[in-house]
Order: structure tokens, then sequence, then C-alpha cells
């Protein structure tokens, strides 16, 4: 039987921005070694930085790590009530 995981906490751990903690992590959207892009529960997250690597990342706990120059962590806004198409087509 498949158990749905649940995250209770969202938090964001820099450390001398060469490695970034996040925890509450539901998906990892795509990743590149300058941009990696997180569905979290509190929405999208952008980590962007130069030699960025995923060292580790547990779908069970929603705990992600990754390696590299840090310059930045961004969520992006999203208006999830309108369709791609609306928003391309306005």
């Amino acid at each position: 039987m498949e158990q749905a995981t649940s995250f209770q906490t969202s938090g964001i751990i820099i450390e001398n921005r060469k490695q970034i903690s996040i925890s509450g992590v539901e998906d990892c959207l795509s990743f590149d070694e300058e941009t990696i892009n997180l569905k979290t529960k509190l929405g999208i997250l952008v980590i962007k930085g130069i030699s960025l690597h995923i060292e580790n990342f547990n779908t069970n706990t929603g705990e992600l790590t990754a390696t590299g120059r840090i310059n930045a962590a961004v969520y992006t806004v999203t208006d999830d009530k309108k369709s791609v198409f609306s928003r391309i087509f306005r």
C-alpha cells in the first residue's frame, strides 16, 4: 500500500552560501548547475547559483540538501486559479 506523505514543517538553512538544506519539499521540478526548481508546501522555490548539485533528496521526509555557490532562494508567486491559456491570451 502506498502511503501519502504529509510534510508538517518547511524551512531553509543556508550555510556560508555553500550548502542549502530545505524541508517541506514535495517534488524537484527541474535542476541544472545554475538553477534548482522545487515544489514545496509553500509554493515553487527557485534556487539560483553556480555549480549546484543536489546531494540528497528524501521524498519520504521532504528534505533536500544541495551544495554549490548559492546566490538566491526565491519563492515564485503563482495564481493557480488561472489556466496556462488564460495567462498567455490575456
